[in-house]
């Protein structure tokens, strides 16, 4: 399950997080949502909100700011 590119997300996540108030849940492919690999496997990892992708392979710390700018 853990992809560089999922553990260098995710590590690059927990500032905002804290920052923004925001929790991650962390959907596996393989084993959590095998039917989204199709869908998803060549952009993981995928960051949402509900159903807004917010960026993809990398953190794009302005696109999730600009996103919880939107919202809040």
């Amino acid at each position: 399950m853990w992809c560089h590119l999922c553990h260098d997300l995710l590590t690059a996540l927990a500032p905002l997080q804290d920052e923004l108030g925001f929790s991650v849940r962390v959907v596996d492919l393989d084993t959590d949502a095998p039917e989204l690999e199709e869908v998803w496997g060549e952009k993981v990892p995928v960051l949402f909100d509900g159903d807004v992708e917010l960026c993809h392979y990398f953190l794009d710390e302005s696109a999730v700011r600009a996103h919880f700018r939107r919202i809040g």
